[in-house]
């Protein structure tokens, strides 16, 4: 099995359940053809570096994933099919970059867990 990253772009004109809805479409499709997901960040409404089909921003999703190389064309072909992508790209990732994807999960989530230093100041006071 190898890692694998896929990063698309949604259509900025769909309500955050129709997001939702087309981000799980695509984690059903790796999941039935035998994928593990490893992490999915929701990058959220973002400018595009160009118009594409005259919108200048767009839903930006990251998913990566294990599984056979197969499933790649067929991801890909689900991307195609479906109009709320404007854009896709998958790639592998060799060893170097799945040190680095997991370095940037274990941060992040680390960031998550932190409390910002203001607000423990805050609390400290506020016991006082």
């Amino acid at each position: 099995m190898n890692y694998y990253e896929t990063v698309f772009i949604l259509t900025p004109v769909l309500s955050d359940d129709q997001m939702k809805e087309a981000v799980e479409k695509f984690k059903d499709v790796l999941t039935a053809n035998g994928c593990e997901i490893v992490n999915e960040e929701l990058w959220g409404l973002r400018k595009l570096a160009y118009p594409i089909q005259k919108k200048s921003t767009g839903f930006y999703v990251l998913v990566e994933f294990k599984g056979e190389p197969t499933i790649v064309k067929k991801l890909e072909t689900a991307y195609r099919r479906d109009e709320r992508v404007l854009r896709f790209l998958t790639f592998r990732l060799d060893k170097y970059a799945q040190e680095y994807a997991e370095k940037r999960r274990r941060v992040r989530a680390q960031k998550a867990n932190e409390k910002p230093a203001e607000a423990v100041a805050e609390a400290k006071t506020q016991e006082a």
